[in-house]
């Protein structure tokens, strides 16, 4: 059996007002992560969006230990948008064994996000993950920020990873 030629796909219309996410980024320093009942870390990130023109974009972001280069979180998933409007949703499988669907809206080159759903499995360690907003940011000079902020069971919504990358490809 032979393999399907892979020729370059025409972008949905859908999604042009997320044009600007698409490709491969790659953390340029170090990110930083804390929270209350962790020890601060710091994390290298890939995130990979790409289309295959759908209406969809799709996702996967793997991050990995800043000195032993272990890999820590994984996420993927897909952004849609609803039609004729600026309104997303963001949907996400984590390999900790949650599930979330969170919703925003896209304003020129900021992605904001809230959660919407969140689920996970039955035996995930508390405490439990109960809200995450995340902000997606594309800056002049042409690095991409992300801003993430979650609220636990017994912790109100803050501040919990911030990291910066570079377009790769």
């Amino acid at each position: 059996m032979t393999s399907p030629v892979h020729q370059p796909v025409e972008m949905n219309p859908a999604i042009l007002p997320l044009d600007w996410l698409l490709g491969t980024w790659q953390s340029d320093e170090p990110g930083e992560g804390r929270f209350p009942n962790i020890k601060p870390f710091r994390y290298l990130e890939t995130l990979h969006f790409s289309h295959v023109g759908q209406p969809v974009v799709n996702f996967a972001f793997n991050a990995f230990h800043a000195d032993s280069k272990k890999p820590l979180h994984r996420e993927c998933g897909f952004i849609r948008m609803q039609p004729e409007t600026n309104n997303v949703a963001f949907i996400v499988a984590q390999n900790s064994g949650l599930v979330e669907i969170e919703e925003g809206e896209v304003t020129g080159q900021q992605l904001n996000l809230r959660s919407h759903t969140i689920a996970r499995m039955s035996f995930a360690k508390k405490p439990h993950v109960k809200e995450i907003s995340r902000v997606f940011q594309l800056s002049a000079d042409g690095r991409l920020e992300q801003r993430v902020s979650m609220a636990t069971d017994n912790q109100p919504l803050m501040e919990h990873l911030r990291i910066t990358y570079v377009r790769s490809s």
